[in-house]
């Protein structure tokens, strides 16, 4: 065959690296955004932060003509580094700084200081060894006590038996079998109490048998280490009869075990909160609920002035600085544009859910992704993205932009509830039953079908773990 050559045309969509820069940023959660523009920050020297007290700097090092080029460069002013006088009116009753109170109120005075320095958090094992250094113990003893200690987890529990970490011992040492069990004893003294534990009915019989002794006390130890399996039944008429008790004493002793903590160790995890930084807020101006922006969360970005300045002067043109530029502009432009749209997209949403701004959760009604896409005549995909690890502060908690949208449940009216709104009348319900007849959830379904909403059982079962409420034989008492 004949190799020829051929021309032919075709259309396709490509995008450009301004747009696939934009979907990028808008997809980005708070704390990426910053990660990513960190990144850029250190890669492209004609992008800069525009922090406090910059403005002096840069008209000091290029005066005249810098804030005009500036300007210039973005078509006006600054998109990216709003000036603190240009925020709306909606936005005067608002003290962001205040989410904070400990940063918010410094003094001069050193003590102060005290609050704002987080200290290192010990973990487990060092909590442990430190009580083990200051122990009366001989060295061959304290060896085989840390050695148990290296081989709990991070909740305090021992998973391995005695045999088996036996064998791990090197035979030089002259260990014996008893030994492992004295240094558990040990072990299990230490602080927190149920450390070392091989079983949760161990851990919470050594937290019990580290208090005072009382008749409550001593009942609740006889429950978790003879009748556990019938409590965790619910099955009080066997445990009474068993265990020769009253419906009072019972009960105290309940309480007392559902005091106790089957994770000992998880306090020292050294696991850190994390904090959740609001994109938007919501109060209510002049009888409406209104979407702010939060200022605090938006990163204020400018041309670095001394670049520019030298790009002007025909300097450094052969090195990449023009389109480094370039690409400073597109940033600041896409970052302002992320936040108009989450504004955008969050206002929508506050005045499709005003009623559960009003009411709460039990007048969330039904929305989806569509339903906003349409009425800002956005893609839906494009919705996602804002929706997805953005947050909105209001009067009721702080919420993912995704929390106000759901699936829906028919009445018999014809119309739809949302699915926020019947798990919250679950819980409602639940949290109003007769603990000592508590309802199945055959019963909710009937009660919830009182109120006009038809579901079947076993969608309210699906509620109901979805709010991680044990079922109806877990939530008797006495």
């Amino acid at each position: 065959m004949k190799p020829t050559l051929q021309l032919k045309l075709s259309q396709h969509l490509t995008l450009t690296p301004q747009l696939q820069q934009s979907i990028k940023l808008l997809q980005l959660s708070t704390l990426e955004l910053n990660q990513e523009i960190e990144r850029l920050l250190l890669e492209n020297p004609m992008l800069e932060r525009n922090e406090p007290g910059m403005n002096e700097f840069a008209s000091a090092a290029s005066p005249g003509s810098d804030d005009k080029e500036n300007r210039d460069e973005n078509g006006g002013e600054n998109p990216a580094e709003p000036a603190t006088d240009d925020r709306t009116p909606y936005e005067e009753g608002i003290d962001w700084s205040n989410t904070d109170k400990g940063a918010s109120s410094k003094s001069d005075d050193d003590d102060t200081d005290f609050h704002e320095i987080q200290a290192a958090s010990a973990t487990l094992r060092d909590h442990l060894d430190t009580q083990v250094a200051l122990s009366p113990l001989s060295d061959r003893d304290r060896m085989l006590v840390r050695f148990l200690i290296e081989a709990l987890d991070d909740d305090g529990y021992l998973h391995q038996s005695l045999e088996d970490l036996f064998e791990l011992l090197p035979p030089e040492l002259g260990f014996e079998p008893d030994d492992l069990a004295i240094a558990l004893h040990y072990v299990q003294q230490l602080e927190p109490a149920g450390i070392g534990a091989r079983s949760p009915q161990e851990c919470l019989g050594l937290q019990l048998r580290a208090l005072p002794a009382s008749p409550t006390r001593d009942l609740a130890l006889t429950v978790v280490e003879q009748h556990i399996e019938l409590l965790a039944e619910r099955n009080f008429a066997q445990i009474k009869r068993l265990a020769h008790c009253n419906d009072d004493a019972l009960r105290e002793a309940q309480m007392l075990i559902r005091s106790l903590d089957p994770h000992p160790g998880s306090r020292h995890s050294g696991e850190e909160t994390r904090y959740v930084l609001p994109d938007v807020a919501v109060r209510k101006i002049r009888g409406r609920w209104t979407a702010l922006l939060n200022h605090e969360a938006m990163p204020r970005l400018r041309i670095n002035q001394l670049y520019a300045s030298l790009l002007r002067q025909n300097r450094y043109r052969g090195n990449g600085l023009a389109g480094q530029l370039q690409e400073a502009r597109w940033l600041i432009k896409n970052v302002q544009q992320r936040f108009d749209t989450i504004l955008r997209v969050s206002q929508a949403i506050v005045d499709q859910q005003r009623q559960f701004f009003d009411h709460g959760e039990v007048a969330m009604r039904p929305l989806t992704l569509r339903e906003i896409a349409n009425q800002l005549e956005l893609h839906e995909s494009t919705v996602s993205r804002v929706t997805t690890q953005k947050y909105m502060a209001t009067p009721r908690g702080v919420f993912e932009l995704k929390y106000f949208f759901g699936s829906h449940v028919a009445t018999d009216t014809g119309g739809a509830a949302s699915s926020t709104a019947i798990r919250a009348l679950i819980r409602q319900l639940i949290e109003a039953e007769d603990r000592k007849k508590p309802l199945p959830d055959v019963k909710i379904a009937d009660l919830l079908g009182q109120q006009g909403i038809v579901v079947a059982r076993r969608t309210v079962a699906k509620y109901r773990e979805a709010l991680n409420i044990p079922p109806v034989s877990l939530r008797k008492t006495l």
